[in-house]
C-alpha cells in the first residue's frame, strides 16, 4: 500500500509539472521589419475627443500613447514640457514586424537662428494608420 501511494504521488507530481511548464511559453519577438506602414499625421482639430482629453492629461510629461477608434490606430508621442517653442518631431521609422508595430521618433530643438517663443511648449505628434492589431513598440 505504501509503494502504491508513493507511485501515485510521484505520478501526480510529474503531471503537475507538465501542466505548469507545458502551458508556459515565451513568444519570441522578432524585431525584423516586415513592411513599412502607411500613416497620416493628424492635427489637433481632427483628433477624437477622448484622445484629445488623454493627451491634455499627459502632455506635461514625456509620454507614449496608443488609441484605437474608427478602425484606425492612433499613435502618439509627446516630449513633455519644453522651455520654449520652436520644437518639431521627426519620424525616423514606422513599420510592421511579425509581432508588433515600431514607432521611432526624434525631438528636434529650435534652430539658433529661429526666434524662440519664451512661453513653454508641449510638443507631441499624432499619426493614424489602419489598425494592424499589434502592440506598438516606441523607440
Amino acid at each position: 500500500m505504501g509503494c502504491r501511494l508513493l507511485f501515485y504521488g510521484l505520478a501526480i507530481g510529474f503531471l503537475a509539472i507538465l501542466v505548469i511548464f507545458g502551458g508556459c511559453g515565451i513568444e519570441k519577438t522578432d524585431g525584423s521589419k516586415v513592411s513599412d506602414l502607411d500613416y497620416e499625421i493628424i492635427e489637433e482639430g481632427d483628433l477624437p475627443e477622448e484622445l484629445k482629453t488623454k493627451i491634455e492629461e499627459k502632455k506635461a510629461a514625456d509620454f507614449k500613447l496608443t488609441y484605437e477608434g474608427d478602425s484606425y490606430l492612433y499613435v502618439v508621442r509627446g516630449y513633455g514640457e519644453q522651455e520654449t517653442g520652436g520644437y518639431s518631431i521627426q519620424i525616423l521609422d514606422f513599420y510592421l514586424t511579425q509581432n508588433a508595430v515600431v514607432f521611432d521618433t526624434n525631438l528636434i530643438g529650435p534652430s539658433k537662428d529661429e526666434t524662440k517663443n519664451a512661453a513653454p511648449s508641449y510638443p507631441y505628434l499624432v499619426i493614424r494608420t489602419q489598425n494592424p492589431d499589434r502592440n506598438v513598440i516606441f523607440k
